[in-house]
């Protein structure tokens, strides 16, 4: 049965048609998964962009992400996303950068890259050159560092908090009240094979005693609760009925049990 949901698809020869439009801009098609990714020249970004809104037809900017590869000595990844309204079809440029070398800005082809550029930068530091107001976006005032890059520390560098003395929010280098503890995702409810910091101060916990042996009685007339109440078990009440006398058949020529001789 078809899918209610369109099935996403390339159109005909489209890679090689922006292809010989970027002519010597491209660095490199990727075509991975129904997805179109254009590497161009990191200098030729703003040309690049010129040539894919008005001749190839992406008219709208989506989106501007960023991705840190530590390794690499361009560790940051500027990719942006590009809609075809009329072709229905959606594009990745990427370019390449390090910590000092900016990136051209494309605010003078879609203003609203000047948001998405801030938040790249406030993430990662990337610089956008002649975005003309490049600042933070997303961290607060006095943040330091930048939080999506794969070395920034998870506690971060400073922390907030309200100080009564001062009565106002100050800010402080973090202090960690304890190490961090290494999980090893063992389940709960085996317990763990190793001694938890802080367990090793409290007492052993003492053996359980053994469970009392039940008290057995030695026969019907012992009842267990001790001399004075088998005596009194003893007695037989006025209006007991008598047990009558056992009948046989013995000594009549019936067949003797089993056993007799």
């Amino acid at each position: 049965m078809a899918h209610s949901a369109p099935r996403i698809a390339n159109p005909e020869g489209i890679a090689e048609e922006i292809g010989a439009l970027l002519g010597s801009m491209l660095i490199e098609t990727i075509d991975h998964a129904d997805e179109l990714t254009f590497i161009v020249v990191r200098e030729d970004l703003a040309d690049a962009m010129v040539a894919l809104r008005d001749r190839a037809h992406y008219q709208q900017l989506m989106e501007i992400a960023g991705v840190d590869y530590p390794d690499r000595p361009y560790r940051f990844e500027v990719a942006y996303h590009l809609l075809s309204v009329t072709r229905n079809h959606r594009v990745r440029v990427k370019v390449s950068t390090d910590e000092d070398t900016p990136v051209p800005t494309v605010t003078h082809l879609w203003p609203v890259a000047g948001w998405l550029e801030r938040e790249v930068f406030d993430m990662y530091g990337v610089v956008f050159d002649g975005n003309t107001d490049l600042r933070r976006i997303l961290t607060d005032y006095g943040f330091k560092g930048h939080p999506q890059r794969k070395d920034f520390p998870l506690t971060g560098y400073v922390e907030l908090r309200y100080s009564e003395e001062d009565k106002r929010v100050v800010y402080e280098p973090v202090k960690l009240a304890q190490d961090f503890r290494s999980f090893d995702f063992m389940s709960p409810w085996e317990g763990a094979q190793y001694v938890l910091p802080g367990d090793e101060k409290a007492p052993a916990p003492a053996a359980p005693a053994a469970a009392p042996t039940p008290k057995a009685t030695e026969s019907k007339a012992d009842t267990g609760a001790g001399d004075a109440a088998n005596k009194k078990a003893e007695e037989k009440s006025g209006d007991a009925p008598v047990k009558p006398a056992a009948a046989t058949d013995e000594g009549k020529g019936a067949a003797k049990p089993e056993g007799k001789a």
